[in-house]
């Protein structure tokens, strides 16, 4: 494994319109619209409302949606004919039972949906997609019959998945940073956002890491490469919906705050919208869409 980071290097470059446009207030918006409990079985009628919570807004953006099969996952494509592999976006929409789910993932929700707005105006004839998967709680579900329901349909080839769990809590105290596995070097202040790749989609780390440092120079990055297939061995790495992608060798990279190893509210009840880093949010949203939308343009 290799650890990539990077740091702060000073206010060069210069943020797009689209990246400029997108605001703490919409991801704060978004967020308090979905943080109430809503797991998959326990919360249905709030699991559903914020399915359609998820592809209205989606539709808002001009995208055209479609929720899918007894799962409910949300997926949303250009209304324009796309020519060539899709590039997709996406988070989940459940959370654990009786927990607001704020962080977890409200935060990777609004993210997405900025992302999807921002994008629409900026460009939206690229070949980018979003989905919010449901059942990730509960072993990945909402993912699994997405990629299985991909490869029997024979949909549009999918060039690489950026998945967004947990994007909205942020810590500048000494000792708030924990590893999930022990890496030389890792930080151990939480003000980072975290990306995990595997073999297929460790360029992505590169590409993102490039983008920061040039749009969004004040947000830090740190990247745990995978190589070797050493991710088969290692459990807590599959722990998001990027984990069916990696085991039908489609590229994903995880883009996480690192969840229990940072934020203590994990899967709690105080996991609500006031214990977010809306400041952080917003540059990890900006990074994301500079990110998806340089992989376009380079292929």
């Amino acid at each position: 494994m290799e650890l990539r980071r990077t740091k702060a290097m000073g206010d060069h470059g210069s943020l797009i319109d689209a990246l400029a446009s997108v605001s703490e207030a919409e991801l704060l918006d978004a967020i308090v619209a979905l943080a109430r409990p809503r797991h998959m079985f326990r919360q249905r009628a709030e699991n559903r409302r914020a399915a359609r919570y998820v592809a209205a807004a989606l539709e808002e953006r001009g995208y055209a949606v479609e929720i899918e099969g007894e799962l409910g996952n949300v997926v949303a494509t250009p209304r324009a004919a796309v020519d060539r592999p899709m590039i997709l976006v996406g988070a989940h929409y459940d959370s654990v039972p009786d927990t607001p789910g704020a962080d977890d993932n409200a935060s990777g929700i609004a993210a997405m949906l900025a992302c999807a707005r921002a994008l629409s105006r900026f460009e939206p004839a690229l070949p980018v997609g979003f989905v919010a998967w449901n059942g990730e709680e509960d072993g990945l579900l909402g993912s699994v019959e997405f990629v299985a329901r991909h490869r029997s349909q024979g949909g549009a080839p999918i060039a690489a998945v950026h998945v967004l769990e947990m994007v909205g809590y942020a810590s500048h105290e000494p000792g708030s940073q924990r590893m999930p596995v022990p890496v030389p070097g890792a930080p151990d202040v939480g003000d980072f956002i975290g990306l995990l790749t595997n073999h297929r989609s460790n360029h992505l780390v590169e590409l993102a890491a490039k983008q920061a440092e040039a749009l969004v120079p004040e947000l830090p990055v740190v990247g745990l490469k995978v190589y070797l297939g050493l991710e088969e061995w290692l459990p807590v790495l599959h722990r998001s919906d990027h984990a069916p992608f990696w085991k039908a060798k489609i590229p994903a990279m995880l883009w996480t705050d690192t969840a229990e190893f940072r934020n203590p509210n994990y899967h709690r009840p105080t996991d609500t919208p006031e214990t977010l880093d809306y400041g952080f949010m917003r540059r990890v949203t900006q990074l994301v869409l500079a990110t998806v939308t340089r992989q376009v343009r380079t292929g």
